[in-house]
């Protein structure tokens, strides 16, 4: 059985790891190399125990240290060759970088990973399922909703790290954001609410999700109080009960050197 461990979560950078201590993938790079390295050091591994990194869109937050991981180590890079083309366009990654295409899948003696299209304002937006061990694992944020694709894809799975970017009259009262960029995160192709988060929730649990990890929270529109408040609240009300139906974490801005147990 895997461990989830989110190295960092939130709208300055995200990037999770899964596996068990000193072997794993990444779903994302988006803390510096520095920051990567010293993360996985704090649970006794480094970038020569990661198999494979897998990059769900090119918005800096997802790809910090991308570049870094591409000049220093030879670990194999996966994202869909529109997400590829655009980091090479907006000179994110060499030129000559080779990444392999995210939707060919990945297999080794210890995973398999496909991907399944979200919704977001990025060239080809994608979350990633995992299978490790004989079970599954999702990663799912950046959506301005959950699509149909990414929900038959994180049916079943045991643990989902999901997104609960914001609460939505926090983010309308924000005076230090302009109606532009309100509009985009409350749209379509923006980020998943609160109120979304815990409806996708329900449907989680009662299709087989154990294990569930609120993640990529907004510092400025959301807290993990609210958040994790938001989601228990709802699934109670369902008659849903965590620690019997269900467990709930949120992802920290920056670990500290805990896995999330599943």
């Amino acid at each position: 059985m895997a461990r989830i461990y989110p190295i960092c979560s939130s709208s300055e950078g995200n990037s999770t790891f899964i596996g068990t201590r000193g072997h794993g993938i990444l779903v994302d790079a988006g803390c510096s190399f520095r920051a990567l390295n010293n993360s996985l050091g704090l649970i006794d591994t480094d970038m020569s125990g990661i198999e494979a990194v897998f990059i769900t869109h090119e918005h800096t937050d997802h790809i910090k240290g991308l570049e870094q991981i591409l000049k220093h180590t030879d670990v194999p890079i996966f994202a869909t060759p529109a997400t590829a083309d655009a980091l090479r366009e907006l000179k994110k990654i060499p030129e000559n970088a080779v990444i392999y295409n995210a939707y060919d899948g990945y297999q080794s003696a210890s995973f398999e990973v496909s991907c399944f299209k979200t919704s977001h304002d990025a060239a080809d937006s994608v979350g990633y399922k995992i299978r490790y061990g004989g079970e599954y694992y999702g990663v799912c944020t950046d959506t301005g909703f959950v699509t149909e694709e990414a929900e038959q894809a994180l049916k079943g799975c045991l643990a989902v790290l999901l997104e609960s970017n914001y609460e939505e009259d926090m983010l309308r009262r924000n005076p230090n954001y302009p109606p532009i960029l309100k509009a985009r995160i409350l749209g379509e192709q923006g980020h998943l609410s609160n109120v979304l988060c815990a409806e996708f929730a329900e449907k989680l649990v009662r299709g087989g999700t154990r294990h569930l990890i609120l993640g990529h929270l907004s510092r400025e529109n959301n807290t993990p109080q609210t958040a994790r408040t938001h989601t228990k609240k709802f699934l109670e009300e369902r008659g849903l009960l965590e620690e019997r139906d269900f467990t709930l974490n949120v992802a920290p801005v920056q670990t500290t050197g805990e896995y999330i147990a599943v």
